[in-house]
């Protein structure tokens, strides 16, 4: 006589399928209950932008907008996006600032945060980015080169990463460019991530001096980045700030200074945005 087979074992191979089949049946009617997010619009995030800066927004160069000493931020995302640039920026007291808004918009592909991650990565392509001099007629690299460097106290170039594959939650990197007007410049970059995108800052841990004249003293220029995958595009979003005497203020133009490296800098990540299109 054959010995029965007790009950329980035959649930042993089965359990695997029935909860791949929960699985998928929570992610049919539950679509965001497993931990994504449904990507948001760029009305929800800017309701109500001026129509003529919202087209410029989805235009190749985007929206970059400077102000005079102690000028008000416009570019202020709705109340309830959970984004909050301003008071970043603004707790720090800088007497200059730039804001800047951009969407690129997806081909091929929607991109996603850690897209966004790995654009930021190729530190290296700012160098030799061009921008137009009024001045000279001219088209004119602005970052002669750049480079990650070890930490803030070696100053070892060291080679950008290779595409990473899963989101860090928080990161800090240190940046050395060689400014076209303010040679080596140094910078530390701290990546944080959030629910829909990740945060970049960026801060000056060592003097910017012009010809032998200390232009920022360290820690008074800030540059607060995020990134959000919307429907329409890829969100770049940027205010930055410096704090400038009036004696240099009165050498050099800062609205002008900020706005040239703010366009190159969205110009830089908006390409290798497309590249991982």
């Amino acid at each position: 006589m054959r010995e029965a087979i007790p009950h329980y074992s035959l649930l042993i191979p089965i359990k695997p399928v029935v909860f791949s089949i929960l699985l998928c049946l929570c992610g049919f009617f539950f679509p965001y209950s497993l931990g994504a997010n449904p990507p948001r619009s760029f009305d929800e995030l800017f309701h109500g932008l001026v129509q003529e800066w919202k087209q410029e927004v989805f235009s190749r160069e985007g929206f970059i907008r400077t102000l005079e000493k102690n000028g008000e931020l416009e570019l202020v995302p709705s109340s309830g996006s959970g984004i909050d640039l301003y008071s970043r920026i603004t707790q720090k007291k800088l007497s200059y600032l730039a804001e800047g808004l951009i969407v690129v918009p997806y081909s091929g592909r929607t991109l996603d945060r850690l897209d966004g991650y790995n654009a930021l990565a190729k530190i290296r392509g700012l160098k030799g980015r061009v921008y137009h001099s009024h001045n000279r007629q001219a088209e004119l690299p602005l970052f002669e080169d750049a480079t990650r460097i070890e930490s803030a106290e070696k100053n070892n170039p060291i080679p950008d990463p290779q595409p990473a594959k899963a989101l860090p939650f928080s990161e800090t990197i240190y940046v050395c460019i060689k400014d076209i007007n303010f040679g080596n410049s140094y910078f530390r970059g701290e990546l944080s991530t959030t629910t829909f995108g990740i945060i970049y800052n960026l801060t000056n841990f060592k003097t910017l001096t012009y010809f032998i004249f200390p232009v920022l003293k360290k820690e008074k220029f800030s540059a607060t980045l995020y990134m959000e995958p919307l429907t329409e595009g890829m969100l770049v979003y940027v205010v930055a700030g410096a704090d400038v005497s009036d004696f240099i203020a009165s050498k050099i133009s800062i609205p002008s200074a900020l706005a040239k490296r703010g366009a190159v800098f969205v110009d830089w990540v908006s390409d290798n945005l497309k590249i991982m299109r």
